[in-house]
């Protein structure tokens, strides 16, 4: 199995370096695990570095602090992997990930049924029809 899950690319994250003149990057996920994640960006990152993470379409906002493990060139831009350097970060980036498949499910259902659904509703149409077969915490952090 697999220990991080593909998601559509219009899932925002932002990013900032740990340097005094560095700003705020809003790029596109890619991937996300409970170790860590990859999303595509602009600008080339070295590995080592260490950055701030945020995802502000969850409520509260999800903030980690990631290191960079590597970063390939693809197309125009780079696409970058970090870690995340906090232990107790595991679990909320399993919250991360269910919204993320609730939300792609709702763009799902909309586009193949033409229901528009709101956050709640398809929340719990998702959590019945695939919260059994999504991986446990103590799943994904075996893997």
């Amino acid at each position: 199995m697999r220990s991080y899950i593909r998601h559509p690319s219009d899932i925002p994250i932002e990013y900032q370096e740990d340097k005094l003149d560095a700003g705020v990057s809003q790029e596109c996920l890619n991937d996300i695990s409970t170790g860590g994640l990859s999303f595509s960006s602009a600008r080339e990152l070295n590995p080592g570095s260490v950055i701030s993470i945020r995802f502000s379409c969850v409520q509260p906002d999800f903030e980690a602090r990631a290191q960079v493990a590597w970063c390939h060139r693809e197309g125009e831009g780079f696409v970058i992997g970090v870690a995340f350097t906090e232990s107790s970060d595991s679990f909320r980036v399993r919250m991360i990930e269910q919204i993320c498949h609730i939300k792609q499910y709702r763009a799902e259902v909309l586009a193949t049924e033409g229901r528009q659904l709101n956050g709640e509703q398809a929340a719990r149409e998702w959590i019945q029809k695939f919260a059994d077969d999504f991986p446990s915490f103590e799943d994904a952090t075996a893997s």
